[in-house]
């Protein structure tokens, strides 16, 4: 995967980045924290401009998050109270505590969306429950913009900086994205498990 990354940035420049995180966003397996810092490493030699690779990275994520989002607009919220009256062990949450999620993202769900984005793991999913709370799309895309900038701008910040030692980032994030995906795992396993139909 990194050969491929590495060439198509290479031959298609700011375009490839986009293009990289955009894909990095619809599909997680694609590590953002190996594009990005890769980006900022050829930022640091003069090939590409700082400015210009962020903008780049968080425009292609925005894009790939705004693809989930409408994955959430078609199940909708309905649709989900709906399934979790008939399977709500395995969703983990009754019609009634949907509700309850619905009345938390109308108040704090911009916030969330920008906090999320900064989250490895999490700033995948979080643009799902968006779309299925029927968030503003305008502000959707703002806040994300500005969640998928700030993740941009740290990752090339630290490749621009580490240059040829970049994938320490790597190194750094690949076991922080693992114990987040643990918690998230975990999280539900618990949640399924000691599930009464609360």
């Amino acid at each position: 995967m990194f050969e491929w990354i590495t060439s198509l940035i290479d031959q298609a420049g700011y375009a490839g980045i986009a293009f990289i995180m955009f894909l990095e966003a619809v599909f997680p397996p694609i590590p953002s924290w190996l594009v990005m810092p890769l980006a900022g490493f050829e930022a640091s030699s003069g090939r590409f401009h700082p400015a210009l690779v962020v903008f780049a990275g968080a425009l292609g994520s925005t894009i790939g998050a705004i693809c989930w989002y409408y994955v959430g607009r078609l199940v909708g919220v309905d649709r989900l109270k709906a399934f979790a009256a008939r399977h709500g062990h395995w969703l983990t949450l009754t019609p009634a505590q949907i509700e309850v999620a619905d009345g938390w993202f109308d108040r704090h769900g911009a916030p969330a969306v920008m906090i999320a984005r900064v989250v490895p793991i999490v700033r995948t999913f979080i643009s799902v429950p968006a779309g299925v709370f029927a968030m503003d799309l305008r502000k959707f895309i703002l806040f994300t913009a500005i969640g998928d900038a700030i993740w941009s701008s740290l990752l090339v910040t630290s490749g621009y900086l580490l240059r040829s030692q970049y994938e320490q980032v790597r190194d750094y994030l690949n076991p922080v994205a693992t114990v987040v995906l643990t918690i998230v795992i975990g999280t539900y396993l618990f949640r399924a498990v000691t599930w009464k139909g609360r």
